[in-house]
């Protein structure tokens, strides 16, 4: 069951398991506010275990791009399209979101972006592999971020 995520008063709901519940809640609805800003879209989250589709398309290409695959659990994923950009994310229990941009017509603006919640360690599947930068949020507190450029057509 799909639902919106609230970025004005910042909910727990479906992250309770995850030791950064309140950070990766956070996390996420800066993403939210981020969406509703600029596309006036509505950010809404599945529970990982009912989108095993958006789980396959996010792994694919982690593993064809990078060969990358992590150990944390998938909590929740959104699988959206704006404008000509489409969208998927994955909320991990450990703190990790994972997002997939990929633009409809235009293979150079195409990326993988990992936000890592406040307070959290860098996973061992990343460590060394790439360089974070910081960015402050009001929602979110501190959060770290890198990506990479998606080369493949998925």
């Amino acid at each position: 069951m799909s639902c919106i995520v609230d970025f004005k008063s910042v909910s727990l709901a479906g992250l309770e398991s995850s030791p950064a519940a309140e950070a990766l809640a956070g996390l996420r609805a800066n993403e939210a506010r981020y969406f509703m800003n600029k596309y006036k879209h509505e950010f809404t989250v599945v529970p990982a275990s009912e989108s095993q589709e958006t789980l396959d398309y996010v792994n694919m290409i982690l593993k064809e791009e990078r060969a990358l695959e992590f150990a944390a659990k998938p909590l929740q994923t959104s699988r959206f399209q704006v404008e000509n950009i489409r969208f998927a994310y994955v909320f991990y229990e450990d703190g990790l979101s994972v997002n997939v941009m990929y633009t409809v017509d235009n293979p150079k603006k195409r990326a993988v972006g990992f936000k890592l919640s406040e307070g959290m360690e860098i996973p061992k599947e990343l460590e060394g592999r790439f360089k974070f930068a910081r960015q402050k949020s009001k929602l979110a507190g501190t959060i770290r971020g890198s990506f990479f450029v998606i080369k493949g057509e998925y």
